[in-house]
C-alpha cells in the first residue's frame, strides 16, 4: 500500500498504516519527535505502538544527533533464523523432549550459564573476534565495570518478555529455528545510564518530551554513546549467535540419524542505530521496532506464540528509509492482556504448539497483537515474502 502522510512539527511524517488506528498517546510521541530540530524525516511502521520513550515501530532519521530513548533499553535486540534439511516428516509427534533439551542448553528467563560460554567450544560458531570484543568490555561506561561478570554469564541466554526461541516449519515442510532476543542486561544497563545523562544536558531542557533527549555530533557525550551503543548491538547481535550455534547442536544430536544441514543464517536488529545515506545527507537511522529492508536484505518479522513468522526480503524503499516492521506489533498492553485474557485462552490459542501454557506468559497470548496477515500486506512496497514460517515449539522465559 502507498503510505499516508501525517504532518509533523518539522518534518512529515509518513505512515505505513492508517493513523486512525493508532493509539493517541503514539500520536502524540510520534509528532513530539517529528517536531525535533534535527530531525529529518520520520517513517512509522504497520506495527506501531506506544512504546516508553518513543514509539515501537518508528524509523527516525537524524543529522548530526541521536535520542537514545529512541533506541530503546534493549540495544541491539533483533532475531536470527537458520533453515534446515529436516522435514516435518522427521520430527516426533511428541515434541516435549526437544523442547526440554533446548530449554536445557540456552537459558531462559533471568537465568544465565552456570559457567560462561566459551565460544571456541562451541562446535558450528562461526563468530570471530571475541577477544578484541571482551577487551572492548574495559572502555565502556563506568555503570559497567560491575557487571562483567553477569554480561559473560549471559551471553548465549534468551530472557523474558516477547523473547523467544522456536523451532517452525515452512509451507513446503521444512524445520527453522528462529529466535528473538537482544544484549540482555547489559545493554539495559548502558541504554539507561546514556538516556538519563541526555536528559540532564542544557539543550533538552525545553523538548516536549523529555525522553526525547539527544546527544549531538562532535561531544563528548556523543561519542561515550556511540561507543557502548555499538558495543551494546554487537554483543545482541552475538548472543543470538551463540544461543543459534547451541539450539543448531541441540537439534543435530537430537537427529543425529539424519545428517542434518544447515542453511546460511538470517540475522538482522530491530532496536539500533544505524549511519545511512538519504537526499545526499549523511544520517544517524534509529530504528526501534523496525528491521533495515534494504534491496535485497533478508529480514524477519514475526507474529506471535502461534501466528507465523514470515521471512521477507527488502525492496529498498528510500520512503522509508529502508525499513520495514520487526513483527505484528502489540495491539494491547500486557496489564490489559492479563486483564483480558485466561489460561484456557492461551491453551485454545496456541493449540498445536509446544509451549508453555500457564499465567505467566498470558500476555504473550496471540490476542495480545495484532494481526501478522494485515501487517505484512500494509508493507507490500517495503518486502517481498520469502518464506512464511509457523510454529511448532515455542520457547519462552
Amino acid at each position: 500500500m502507498p503510505y499516508r502522510t501525517m504532518k509533523g512539527g518539522h518534518v512529515p511524517i509518513r505512515m505505513w498504516t492508517d493513523p486512525a488506528d493508532v493509539e493517541t498517546v503514539a500520536l502524540d510521541q510520534l509528532r513530539n519527535v517529528a517536531g525535533l530540530p534535527w530531525v529529518h524525516g520520520v517513517a512509522v511502521m504497520p506495527d506501531v505502538h506506544y512504546g516508553k520513550g518513543a514509539t515501537v515501530g518508528s524509523v527516525i532519521a537524524m543529522r548530526d544527533a541521536v535520542a537514545p530513548a529512541a533506541v530503546g533499553v534493549d540495544i541491539g535486540c533483533g532475531m536470527t533464523a537458520v533453515k534446515s534439511s529436516l522435514t516435518v516428516e522427521d520430527l516426533p509427534d511428541d515434541l516435549s523432549r526437544l523442547r526440554a533439551k533446548i530449554e536445557k542448553a540456552v537459558p531462559v528467563g533471568r537465568g544465565a550459564h552456570k559457567t560462561p560460554i566459551d565460544p571456541s567450544a562451541i562446535p558450528g560458531l562461526k563468530e570471530r573476534g571475541w577477544y578484541d570484543f571482551w577487551q572492548r568490555y574495559d572502555e565502556l561506561a563506568p555503570v559497567a565495570r560491575s557487571r562483567r561478570g553477569k554480561a559473560t554469564s549471559q551471553l548465549g541466554t534468551l530472557g523474558s518478555g516477547n523473547h523467544f526461541l522456536e523451532v517452525c516449519a515452512d509451507d513446503e515442510g521444512s524445520v527453522w529455528i528462529v529466535l528473538h532476543s537482544g544484549s540482555r542486561n547489559i545493554g539495559k544497563e548502558l541504554a539507561e545510564h546514556h538516556i538519563e545523562a541526555a536528559m540532564r544536558l542544557p539543550h533538552n531542557q525545553d523538548l516536549p518530551d523529555r525522553d526525547l533527549a539527544v546527544f549531538i555530533n562532535g561531544t563528548r557525550k556523543m561519542e561515550e554513546y556511540r561507543r557502548d551503543l555499538f558495543w551494546a548491538q554487537d554483543y545482541a547481535r552475538r548472543n543470538r549467535a551463540v544461543m543459534m550455534a547451541l539450539t543448531q547442536n541441540v537439534v543435530t544430536r537430537f537427529f543425529a540419524g539424519k545428517r542434518v544441514r544447515w542453511d546460511d543464517v538470517i540475522s538482522c536488529h530491530h532496536n539500533y542505530v544505524a549511519e545511512e545515506v538519504y537526499d545526499g545527507v549523511e544520517l544517524l537511522v534509529t530504528r526501534k521496532g523496525a528491521i533495515r529492508a534494504g534491496d535485497g536484505d533478508l529480514g524477519i518479522i514475526p507474529g506471535s506464540m502461534a501466528t507465523g513468522t514470515y521471512i521477507v526480503r527488502g525492496l529498498g524503499n528510500e520512503q522509508a528509509f529502508n525499513s520495514a516492521s520487526h513483527g505484528a506489533g502489540r495491539r494491547m498492553s500486557r496489564n490489559q492482556a492479563k486483564r483480558s485474557f485466561t489460561v484456557d485462552d492461551l491453551i485454545e490459542q496456541t493449540r498445536g504448539v509446544e509451549c508453555r501454557k500457564d499465567s505467566g506468559v498470558i500476555d504473550e497470548i496471540p490476542g495480545a497483537y495484532k494481526d501478522i496477515e494485515s501487517v505484512i500486506e500494509a508493507q507490500s512496497d517495503l518486502v517481498e515474502v520469502v518464506a512464511h514460517l509457523r510454529q511448532l515449539i515455542c520457547v519462552k522465559g
